[in-house]
């Protein structure tokens, strides 16, 4: 059974379990609230799936997106740049994400050093830069249209129990991207290159594929989808803090791999992708309803990313043995 077909099927149950204890759980504006929830966590997760495709793991992604979306604001504010312009930082924001991401680049294509070692390293002194030289301080007067974006509805009505339901605007953008991100694996030669990558540094090599091009690309463009989110993460939150987002890298993880995505590279799909960053959000949001306290989500999205890999052993080692039994029987055959 594939991943996307038993994470369905635990959305599903999850579901039901909750709303039967709740039954304001299926309620159009809860699923408004889930999907708002997603948006930031899926930009992130699209990169991350990116990474891990290629058979790397990157843990400097949410360190990159808030560096880019406190970097932009501290850009504006500085140089008194036009605050009712929201295309102004959400441009510096992916150009700042997409430097950071070309500094993995080199450290990882360049220099050749594993990419959790890279990340891991690059991490820490962005961080450190950013806290030292851009600033430490909490800014809640962030530019006017950021502020007002947070609240820019695509749809927005009370319902007939009183609740406010409201869909943000973005679920559109955040849409497009993500239909984007899957034509680009699937359907040009950056995402077959992205696939064999996943599949082996050598045999890549023998297809007459750049490795180290295509692994700039990949560090380029999950620098670019970390530097959007982090942007659209200060204006949905209406503050730029630069303590935000650091030590979220397990929920996003855990996400992708739930998804399907191996650990080991080689393959993953936006659509599992989705799946699992809506049930990381299923569990975190609702655990509170079954009784379970809010303390343990994050053991539970440890729990989950455990149960993730162990999956993925146990599938790729029964595959092993279906290869060597057919090598076997061939060999049989052939004398």
């Amino acid at each position: 059974m594939r991943n996307e077909t038993v994470l369905i099927l635990a959305i599903v149950i999850f579901s039901l379990v909750i709303g039967s204890k709740s039954p304001e759980f299926f309620t159009l504006a809860n699923l408004f609230d889930i999907l708002r929830s997603s948006f930031v966590q899926l930009l992130f997760a699209l990169g991350v799936l990116i990474v891990i495709i290629s058979g790397g793991i990157d843990v400097s992604f949410p360190i990159v997106g808030i560096f880019a979306g406190y970097t932009a604001v501290v850009i504006m504010q500085k140089f008194e740049l036009d605050g009712e312009s929201l295309l102004i930082p959400i441009v510096l924001a992916i150009v700042i994400g997409t430097l950071l991401g070309g500094v993995n680049a080199i450290a990882i294509a360049g220099f050749g050093i594993p990419t959790l070692i890279a990340t891991l390293g690059t991490a820490g002194i962005f961080r450190g830069l950013m806290l030292t030289l851009i600033g430490s301080s909490f800014i809640s007067d962030i530019p006017i249209a950021l502020d007002q974006f947070s609240t820019a509805d695509l749809v927005k009505f009370e319902s007939a129990a009183g609740t406010l339901v409201r869909l943000h605007v973005l679920v559109i953008p955040i849409t497009i991207i993500t239909i984007l991100i899957s034509l680009i694996l699937s359907r040009t030669l950056f995402g077959r290159s992205v696939y064999a990558l996943g599949g082996g540094v050598e045999p890549t090599r023998r297809l007459g594929i750049s490795v180290k091009g295509t692994q700039t690309k990949i560090y380029l463009l999950a620098g670019a989808l970390s530097g959007l989110a982090g942007i659209l993460y200060v204006s949905l939150q209406r503050k730029a803090n630069p303590y935000d987002l650091a030590g979220s890298e397990l929920d996003i993880i855990a996400a992708v791999v739930l998804g399907g995505a191996s650990i080991m590279g080689g393959y993953g799909t936006v659509f599992g992708t989705v799946l699992g960053v809506l049930f990381i959000n299923l569990i975190k949001n609702n655990l509170v309803l079954l009784g379970v306290s809010s303390s343990w989500q994050r053991a539970a999205v440890g729990a989950l990313l455990v149960i993730g890999i162990t999956l993925q052993a146990i599938s790729e080692s029964r595959r092993n043995k279906r290869r060597r039994a057919l090598s076997e029987s061939e060999v049989d055959s052939s004398e």
